[in-house]
């Protein structure tokens, strides 16, 4: 906040909230009649968006959506990853439309030949070969984590600070401020304090990450291989690869979660990198849309778990696996090998990373010019401002930045300038319909909310 008056802050809010809700009285209406619905939303981080009320959108196509009252936005926020592939992409669209259809039957707990490309195409990209599938990350996250501790005999987890792999109970632990683990702020009514399941460290920090470790007690390092969900921040030179050898040398499998990090590149970070996880896991982006997640093992893990279950200590058909009868449907499967083979291709991901490229010079040009005090981070097809310079290295540095009443403005002065940024954070996402010009007028837009910030 360095040079910026607060007072100016909260006028400029003022001013872009009394403009949005001028202007979307259709959204507002919806909102107001959702008398049926829990917050009033159909999911409660909608309720996220700022304003008031979320927009209500009535069409979506490529990456532009148009709301209730006749709005249209370049879409940055691509449902936060879920829609990287962008709106209703052609090739996915298609092959739902002849699973419902001509094909016929979305869920039948029966496989088809789909799923054994799909799995082999996950090999292809990242590496691991033995594969199946969820609903979402999340799910992935969960069962992946009980077959950690399965294989291993150890109990914990080891996960980082301010981490995200979705609604997974053991991973809402951070450090305090007085340097002890402690739940995340938030976390909601946890079964356990998930510091009695959890072991944590700061990013970045390999030492930290070794005294956790030494308690010999760790099943798995759950890791993205950048965290997102707090800013980006990436790994400094070495640390992944010492994650890698610290689990090696400690018994602990390595699981790496590359569903935000997949914007780094048709095998995310993983091929990108040559990062050996034990256990992978992704979601959102490879269905298109469509609910989809996988976990992916090594033939070593996959062996482990076998001789387990053949000894009869452990059922995975019965009670195993996390998403239910739904998981692996034909639909979702469907959705997934379209996606994957005709859309979010290496010429795609070429495409995206350029036109994420120009987005973060452009954006860090403007704070060069004006001296505005922040900083902007590329992951791939993804780029996210932070209101701090130097970038920050941690979790916990980039905590520390977060500044609810500039986010506010600058998610009400794009929008109502025709822009949707991610909710939760700035982030901006391209996919394979971004455009230059999205670019130059996200800067042009861009570049004025910061002068009027500095006015």
């Amino acid at each position: 906040m360095t040079g910026i008056d607060r007072s100016r802050v909260e006028a400029l809010v003022k001013r872009e909230r009394d403009r949005y809700h001028a202007d979307h009285p259709g959204s507002r209406r919806v909102h107001e009649q959702a008398g049926h619905l829990f917050g009033r939303v159909p999911m409660t981080w909608m309720s996220k968006w700022v304003g008031g009320f979320p927009l209500a959108y009535a069409t979506a196509h490529g990456n532009r959506v148009t709301d209730v009252d006749g709005h249209e936005y370049v879409d940055f926020a691509l449902g936060d990853t879920g829609a990287m592939a962008g709106h209703s992409p052609r090739a996915t669209v298609a092959a739902v439309q002849r699973r419902i259809g001509v094909d016929g039957g979305i869920t039948t707990m029966l496989p088809t030949e789909d799923a054994e490309w799909v799995g082999a195409e996950l090999t292809r990209r990242f590496g691991l070969p033995r594969w199946s599938f969820t609903l979402s990350a999340t799910d992935a996250n969960r069962w992946a984590v009980r077959l950690a501790r399965l294989v291993t005999g150890k109990p914990k987890l080891l996960v980082f600070s301010y981490c995200y792999h979705g609604s997974v109970d053991e991973t809402f632990v951070v450090i305090g401020p007085d340097g002890l683990p402690a739940s995340r702020p938030g976390n909601v009514a946890p079964a356990v304090d998930p510091t009695t399941t959890t072991r944590v460290a700061e990013w970045n920090d390999l030492a930290a990450v070794e005294r956790e470790l030494a308690h010999g007690d760790v099943a798995a390092i759950l890791a993205e291989p950048a965290l997102t969900n707090i800013g980006i921040v990436l790994p400094e030179p070495g640390f992944l690869d010492g994650l890698r050898e610290l689990a090696t040398r400690y018994g602990t499998l390595l699981m790496i979660d590359e569903t935000h990090t997949f914007s780094a590149g048709p095998g995310g970070m993983t091929a990108r990198d040559g990062l050996r996880p034990d256990v992978f896991v992704i979601g959102k982006a490879i269905g298109g849309g469509i609910p989809s997640g996988a976990y992916g093992l090594t033939e070593e893990v996959a062996d482990r778990v076998h001789r387990i279950t053949a000894a009869g200590s452990a059922d995975i058909v019965d009670v195993g696996g996390v998403g239910g009868t739904l998981a692996g449907n034909a639909l979702s499967l469907a959705a997934m090998r379209a996606t994957l083979g005709e859309v979010l291709t290496d010429g795609a991901f070429a495409h995206m990373i350029s036109l994420a490229g120009a987005y973060t010079e452009d954006v860090r040009r403007v704070l060069d010019e004006t001296g505005v005090p922040w900083s902007i981070t590329q992951l791939g097809a993804r780029a996210e401002y932070r209101f701090t310079r130097p970038a920050p290295r941690s979790g916990g540095e980039s905590a520390a930045a977060a500044d609810d009443l500039l986010d506010e403005y600058m998610h009400l002065f794009t929008l109502n300038r025709g822009i949707l940024m991610t909710p939760f954070h700035n982030m901006a996402l391209m996919c394979p319909d971004t455009s230059p010009a999205d670019i130059s007028y996200h800067t042009e837009t861009f570049t004025q909310a910061v002068t009027d910030l500095l006015a």
